[in-house]
């Protein structure tokens, strides 16, 4: 997706908890026209969690016949953007050709490395008819050694993610390796990401790594006394074999891994070189960036 602001960081409501956590993110809603995403990641009090910096939760959105998803060409440099989907789909088309439609389950890998354009629509097939669309899209910040590769672009169909039962919770593993199971998904840097569907009552161990936080995208949960509520982030301590109780059935994401360093955020725009992102920002201002291929006609302008 393409931010309308120059600044993508929002004030969110934060609280602190038990020793396992270091901070609860009470998300803002941002309306992106058709749509209204939860933002996360980053916010003033927390840029980064692992690799992951850019964190938002789309809709559910209801569209009529005839609306939906159309977001015009854009740029990115320096990142990956993961995008998965639990409703809908997303037509997605980039600069080196690439065109590919992500269904729920599935995943959509976009590197940015040196820079790409890509448009997110929908079929006219799915925009002609009441749909909705329902998922959650992450940004990666590349290790500083990959930061200018050759950009890129991967979809994994749902049939190739992992998917476990640990204590009888139903667990996909996204990214990285979590309870003895690897995902094929590429990854930079050590990355962590884990969707869980709890029922109320279960408990479920997290896996350890450097950084990590939960996000509740449905339900609620408890970290020992503390009650996690539905769209809220907690971004937890270095404490080992963390523990949750889902308090109603819920949906989680667990994201994490190593930490990276600090990066500069401008629009779409993420580096570790702040240089690097003026230089972007002139690039895209004088059409210096590649064309969507079978997209060409349409941008959206620096903001």
């Amino acid at each position: 997706m393409s931010i309308d602001v120059v600044n993508l960081e929002l004030e969110c409501d934060t609280d602190k908890g038990c020793e396992a956590i270091d901070i609860i993110i009470k998300p803002r809603e941002k309306d992106l026209g058709e749509f209204t995403v939860r933002r996360t990641l980053p916010t003033a009090q927390r840029k980064t969690v692992g690799p992951w910096i850019f964190f938002d939760h789309m809709g559910p959105a209801h569209f009529p016949a005839g609306s939906g998803v159309n977001v015009r060409p854009h740029p990115h440099i320096n990142l990956a953007t993961v995008t998965y989907l639990f409703e809908g789909e997303i037509l997605h088309r980039d600069s080196i050709g690439s065109v590919a439609t992500i269904t729920p389950g599935d995943i959509n890998l976009m590197v940015a490395g040196k820079g790409i354009t890509h448009s997110e629509r929908e079929r006219p097939e799915v925009k002609n008819v009441p749909h909705t669309l329902h998922g959650l899209q992450l940004w990666l910040a590349l290790p500083e050694e990959d930061e200018e590769i050759e950009p890129a672009f991967y979809h994994y169909p749902s049939a190739s993610i992992p998917a476990v039962l640990v204590d009888n919770v139903s667990l996909r593993v996204l990214m990285g390796t979590a309870y003895g199971v690897t995902s094929p998904v590429k990854t930079y840097a050590e990355t962590l990401y884990v969707e869980a569907h709890m029922q109320d009552g279960q408990r479920l161990t997290l896996p350890n790594a450097e950084e990590r936080a939960i996000y509740v995208a449905k339900g609620s949960l408890k970290i020992k006394d503390t009650l996690i509520p539905e769209f809220a982030m907690v971004i937890l301590s270095a404490a080992d074999d963390v523990v949750i109780d889902a308090t109603a059935d819920s949906r989680i994401a667990l994201i994490g891994g190593e930490k990276i360093g600090k990066r500069f955020i401008e629009w779409n725009f993420i580096s570790s070189r702040k240089e690097r992102v003026e230089q972007a920002k002139r690039d895209w201002q004088a059409g210096a960036f590649p064309k969507v291929i079978g997209d060409e006609d349409e941008f959206i302008p620096l903001p």
